[in-house]
């Protein structure tokens, strides 16, 4: 893929829905109660993942209309048949995380895999707190890689506090809570995005949350519903950054989902002096949502550290842009979670903005980015499979003094099939 140099950006984006929740309504719908409808449903390689690992579990799922609803036919908590084939997640560790909870409560015999990348990500984290609850599971490197065989069978709550900010644990914990006898326990260190306890609680399934505790008494059965997924933040996230950095540049972000537990980016571009304003605000459900309007601006380096860290933590690609604009010298920190993603992204993100030309390093947990008025030298930048470098590199070849080539661009379709186009529509020029 070539990028090349634009003015700058103008006109209305509606970003694709967002993946987490489209992950999660497919498999909350395929353990309830009756259909669940699900409209604006993200038609992405990671949740393709997903639908077809809960078809070999004897889900039905259809869409009548090219994704824009998806029908899902709910087969209750103790519906789901034992699958005849291996399980492959692809790219989505949230398929194969948030599956490993449910599969640790069936009464069946399943194995999950993925491709190269995801068979690297740790799993230890969710195996371990699944194992102490009664699962039994075996796979690569004592269970800390995929593949991984579940033995599902009857689950005992318990009272586990998260070693790390993860939302993927959380829900992968939670949905084992589903199949326990007694009330599961999680408190996590800092909160994290919360969609699978908005929408457990939209299906009618009761969650008890205090500070950063949550406690789910098991055995409760979801009910299905309509569920309007919202425009996703993380997509909207490359567009907001290049409209901020790129002189002349008015956008419009509709229908983007306004989570607390993830609007970080909007904070901090604020911070960085970036003139963004939310309009229309409104819920989808649970989820809140709204339109957010942003222009060009100076911006100015900040330090993105602690608890803001996992409100943002898939947005950082997109920042690390802003940072190599912004006047001064960035410290992004406390964000370690980012070597175990779909690829290094500490390293990929260094090495793609000193392919550019821009002064950044390395930290163990994170990397300093030294600002720069001048364009972007012009590159060949590899997105090492990740879909997130891959649009970073691409938003960087907006703001460059000639063409730059991305490479392995196809990853792109593993969040945002339609990004290309919808970049290249936006242009002035």
């Amino acid at each position: 893929m070539q990028v090349t140099p634009a003015q700058a950006l103008a006109g209305t984006v509606q970003p694709p829905g967002d993946k987490s929740i489209s992950h999660r309504a497919l498999m909350l719908g395929a353990i309830a109660s009756g259909q669940t409808v699900v409209k604006n449903f993200l038609p992405a390689q990671d949740c393709f993942s997903t639908w077809q690992c809960l078809e070999h579990l004897g889900v039905k799922i259809s869409s009548p209309d090219h994704y824009q609803t998806v029908l899902v036919e709910g087969r209750g908590l103790n519906g789901l048949q034992e699958p005849e084939q291996v399980l492959d997640a692809g790219n989505s560790g949230t398929t194969i995380r948030l599956l490993l909870g449910l599969l640790s409560g069936q009464q069946f015999f399943s194995v999950l895999t993925g491709d190269a990348s995801l068979r690297r990500r740790p799993m230890d984290r969710v195996v371990k707190p699944l194992q102490a609850m009664g699962a039994q599971i075996a796979g690569r490197q004592a269970a800390s890689r995929a593949p991984l065989a579940v033995q599902g069978g009857k689950l005992n709550a318990i009272s586990y506090h998260l070693p790390v900010a993860s939302a993927q644990l959380k829900s992968a914990l939670m949905l084992a809570g589903l199949y326990c006898q007694g009330v599961m326990e999680i408190e996590e260190p800092v909160p994290t995005r919360d969609h699978t306890e908005k929408m457990l609680q939209y299906m009618e399934v009761a969650i008890y949350k205090e500070q950063n505790w949550l406690r789910l008494p098991g055995g409760q059965q979801p009910v299905g519903k309509e569920i309007c997924v919202p425009g996703d933040i993380s997509a909207a996230a490359f567009f907001l950054v290049a409209a901020a950095c790129l002189p002349g540049s008015r956008l419009v972000c509709r229908n983007v989902g306004l989570n607390p537990a993830r609007t970080g980016i909007i904070d901090i571009l604020k911070q960085m002096g970036a003139r963004l304003e939310i309009r229309n605000q409104r819920l989808y459900g649970m989820e809140p949502v709204g339109d957010i309007y942003i222009e060009s601006s100076p911006l100015q380096a900040v330090v993105i550290a602690g608890e803001t860290i996992p409100r943002l933590i898939d947005e950082i690609p997109a920042l690390a842009i802003a940072a190599a604009r912004a006047s001064g010298v960035t410290v992004i920190k406390d964000a370690a979670e980012l070597r175990v993603k779909e690829s290094d992204r500490i390293a990929a993100v260094v090495k793609l903005l000193n392919n550019l030309g821009v002064k950044a390093q390395e930290t163990p947990d994170g990397m300093i980015i030294h600002g720069t008025d001048q364009p972007f030298r012009p590159a060949e930048l590899d997105s090492y499979g990740d879909h997130r470098i891959a649009m970073a590199g691409a938003i960087a070849g907006l703001m460059a003094q000639a063409p730059v080539t991305i490479r392995q661009p196809e990853c792109m379709a593993i969040s945002f099939p339609d990004f290309e186009n919808i970049l290249l529509s936006l242009r002035t020029q």
